[in-house]
């Protein structure tokens, strides 16, 4: 029986960590989080799973789909032990990024993480939501 994939909103500042630093290693390693509930989605997920990349700051938009390629590791820049980390890989940029804007505006995504536990950085993503994102994605801005 194969696993049924789950779907992530991961945030990372643009100036710092950005889609095109993904891009460009090819494999990066999601680490330094410290938030309790960011680390038990950390450690929910699979590899396989797919993820939205978000620039957080600066942008305000996803601007990616990536996949989880390890996870539950051990976060190196932790030397405690008590934080996890997750490897992915870009898979493609969005046709559009979607906006913060926009998706406040939409009424289908009201109850999106995003939008109700806006601080955390590494959030869950219901398949109905993600797949109107994506369809998001596509309509002209």
């Amino acid at each position: 029986m194969s696993k049924k994939t789950s779907y992530w909103l991961m945030k990372s500042e643009p100036d710092v960590y950005s889609w095109d630093d993904l891009v460009t290693e090819g494999e990066g390693t999601w680490d330094g989080v410290r938030n309790y509930t960011a680390r038990l989605n950390l450690r929910a997920m699979q590899p396989g799973d797919q993820v939205f990349f978000y620039h957080s700051n600066i942008g305000l938009e996803i601007v990616g789909i990536a996949e989880i390629t390890a996870s539950n590791i051990p976060d190196p820049t932790d030397d405690t032990g008590r934080w996890s980390a997750v490897k992915l890989k870009p898979m493609r940029k969005l046709t559009r990024p979607v906006t913060l804007k926009e998706i406040k505006a939409d009424k289908a995504l009201a109850d999106m993480d995003l939008l109700t536990k806006f601080r955390l950085s590494v959030s869950a993503v219901k398949p109905a939501e993600w797949k109107h994102v994506l369809k998001l994605s596509e309509r002209a801005a």
